[in-house]
């Protein structure tokens, strides 16, 4: 099979390898999916980069999401699914071998049904962004008649983020870094946008809202918003946050918190217990069978241009969903 791979940590352009690699064969309990479209997530060019090891066994074949079509079954598995449209998600989670190939193996619960009016690229970004959003934003409750901050509204969590707190009955606003964001916040789905660069962000947002604060926020980075979140958000509100690029290791201001009674729930979606993934799933896949989810694949690469794909990710610039298309 057509694959990429890497042997060793570094430079997507100097360790990202294409070429032929061994068609693997599924286990009990797995499938074979027949690869049409890649997702590029940060995980995988950080796994790439070698902030999260994982050649401890060898040479991986990398990235998490995709989707495609399964043509093979392992024991236990019905021979009913195969010719099966699907997206994946954890492929390359604590295995060594992701969809950036032709053919990838995975547990038959990691490949989901993949309605025909979506395309496979649009499948290719179903696992990290939209089960990510979903948990953030339903993991705590109701946000029926709450209103709901989002903070880079554009971005791939934030854009998924936006369209189910709105499904769930909230208000929303967003936070976007330009007009063009603010334009792709507005399509989601979000009640009002307030550009972060300029002026008094806090201030923007309870103009956005009419004083009312806000009840829960779902933050693209945690620890450089934190002080404006807590100039926000309600007493007994939730702050879900999935990532702190600019500032890993925040210091949180504790007693402040807590006289708010704040939660604070961090979201991975490789540690989201297996019945949020099952829900995530469901809501997914019913939102995709009756059209009601809007996607923004911002760039699609061919295999062999892979380290360009892994690179749009890491330069930051690209907000929507990265894709890489095999062959």
């Amino acid at each position: 099979m057509h694959a990429s791979w890497f042997e060793d940590y570094g430079p997507a352009a100097e360790v990202l390898k294409v070429g032929e690699r061994e068609t693997p064969e599924p286990g009990a309990g797995e499938v074979r999916v027949h690869v049409k479209a890649s997702g590029v997530n940060p995980s995988d060019v950080k796994k790439r980069a070698g902030q999260q090891p994982a050649l401890d066994d060898g040479w991986v074949i990398p990235h998490s999401d995709g989707a495609g079509v399964i043509d093979a079954v392992g024991r236990g598995v019905p021979s009913a699914r195969i010719g099966e449209r699907v997206w994946v998600y954890q492929a390359q989670y604590q295995r060594r071998f992701g969809t950036a190939a032709q053919y990838v193996c995975l547990p038959s619960s990691r490949a989901v049904r993949l309605p025909d009016r979506a395309s496979f690229e649009v499948g290719a970004c179903m696992g990290i962004p939209a089960m990510t959003a979903h948990r953030c934003v339903l993991a705590d409750g109701t946000v029926a008649g709450q209103t709901v901050l989002v903070t880079g509204g554009a971005g791939r969590v934030g854009h998924y983020a936006i369209q189910w707190a709105k499904w769930a009955g909230a208000r929303v606003v967003a936070t976007a870094g330009s007009e063009a964001s603010a334009g792709h916040a507005l399509a989601a789905g979000a009640d009002a946008v307030v550009n972060y660069r300029t002026g008094d962000v806090a201030a923007a947002v309870l103009e956005a809202t009419d004083g009312a604060r806000i009840d829960r926020v779902i933050d693209v980075e945690f620890g450089a918003n934190l002080e404006t979140t807590l100039k926000l958000i309600t007493t007994g509100g939730v702050i879900a946050t999935y990532a702190s690029l600019r500032e890993p290791e925040p210091r949180l201001p504790f007693y402040r918190m807590m006289r708010a009674d704040i939660m604070l729930r961090c979201v991975l979606v490789y540690a989201m217990p297996e019945q949020a993934k099952r829900l995530a799933a469901a809501d997914i896949t019913r939102f995709l069978d009756e059209g009601r989810l809007l996607h923004r694949v911002a760039e699609t690469y061919a295999l062999a241009d892979i380290a360009n794909a892994h690179e749009a990710v890491e330069s930051g610039k690209v907000q929507g969903c990265v894709v890489v298309q095999l062959p």
